[in-house]
């Protein structure tokens, strides 16, 4: 069953969601102090806001963040236009899917963090580890759905367009293309998510910038509001990058009925 959702609810819903994080804020502020956590273990929100302000001015934090944004946004492109191309290869070729899928399998099922170290020796301390990684971990979800999406598409109808003389490019762009978008921004979600993990795995096993250096630094200086600032400014780097999928995938897929305004 569906509900819209009118202009009044939706107000109620944002300010329900806002009054929740004044609840978590308040309660990290306070709960450390009232159950004796030492502020090593869990700094309170005012603490960690005086870290981000001290960062702010005297770590570079801007830059280290900027650093990471821009290693995200590129491996999570690359990432997702390799996992396009070769979802939709695999899916229209049987005999591609089958000579390449155990050589894929065996490279997702491999630990994205045993290619980072070999990364670093063959390209140093740059970028390029970072964004390798990112890409091996954003590819796999969206090739996947890709895949399954073009697998998923009734022949007949794909018969049907054939016997209007519809040559093969014309079968993949009015057919096959429409019909694998849903499953395609599915998987770009699910990879958004996974693109920050990536960065900070290559940023954690070697590198001097970025917000995965500043957790390094942190854990080893012991400023356990340093990691709360470097994993908050990690999350809000995922959350915009979501949301900029989101953005896109409403206005592309704009025939489909909007999931803005019905709720289950």
């Amino acid at each position: 069953m569906q509900t819209v959702l009118t202009q009044p609810h939706l107000r109620r819903m944002m300010a329900g969601s806002f009054l929740l994080f004044v609840v978590f804020v308040a309660v990290w502020q306070w709960a450390p102090g009232w159950f004796g956590i030492p502020h090593f273990i869990i700094p309170p929100a005012s603490l960690v806001w005086d870290e981000f302000l001290r960062m702010l001015a005297k770590d570079k934090l801007i830059f280290h963040t900027g650093i990471t944004a821009m290693q995200v946004a590129v491996g999570f492109l690359l990432g997702a236009l390799l996992g396009i191309f070769a979802g939709f290869v695999l899916g229209m070729s049987p005999t591609t899917e089958f000579v390449l899928s155990p050589y894929i399998l065996a490279l997702q099922i491999a630990p994205k963090v045993a290619f980072a170290p070999l990364f670093i020796i063959w390209f140093g301390y740059t970028v390029y580890p970072k964004i390798l990684v990112c890409i091996l971990i954003v590819f796999f979800p969206v090739m996947i759905n890709v895949l399954g999406a073009v697998r998923a598409i009734d022949p007949d109808i794909v018969r049907l367009a054939r016997s209007f003389t519809a040559n093969r490019f014309q079968v993949f762009w009015k057919i096959e293309f429409p019909a694998a978008l849903p499953p395609l921004f599915a998987g770009l979600r699910i990879a958004a998510t996974l693109a920050v993990i990536g960065v900070v795995v290559g940023e954690l096993v070697g590198g001097n910038t970025g917000l995965g250096y500043l957790l390094t630094f942190g854990e080893g200086a012991g400023n356990t509001a340093m990691v709360f600032v470097a994993i908050i400014l990690l999350t809000l780097i995922g959350i915009v990058l979501y949301a900029i999928v989101v953005l896109i995938e409403n206005r592309v897929l704009h025939y489909l009925p909007a999931r803005s305004r019905t709720a289950v």
